[in-house]
């Protein structure tokens, strides 16, 4: 039973690697904005600011999308949070 397994048809490809995986020769390291713009106040009235870090769907962008540092994009949710309640920004897309 064994043996057939490890000779069998369907598992011939099993010794070679996967070459449908994607190199990334250039990828542009993401950076905190707010680290390099050296902002310590994430004013929830800046609802310019606020816009570009939610899309059309008016979700927040995660950290890996955004590239914010933790601590930032902590105070970044709660401006957004903020904003939304005082209706500067909407909860969903019309």
């Amino acid at each position: 039973m064994r043996e057939a397994r490890e000779s069998g048809g369907r598992g011939q490809d099993r010794g070679r690697k996967k070459q449908y995986k994607k190199k990334f020769l250039f990828r542009k390291k993401k950076f905190c904005k707010f680290c390099d713009e050296k902002i310590k106040f994430i004013d929830y009235k800046d609802v310019r600011l606020l816009q570009a870090f939610t899309p059309e769907r008016s979700k927040i962008f995660p950290r890996r999308i955004s590239g914010t540092c933790s601590k930032h994009q902590r105070k970044l949710m709660q401006a957004i949070k903020r904003a939304r309640i005082l209706a500067l920004i909407p909860f969903t897309a019309d």
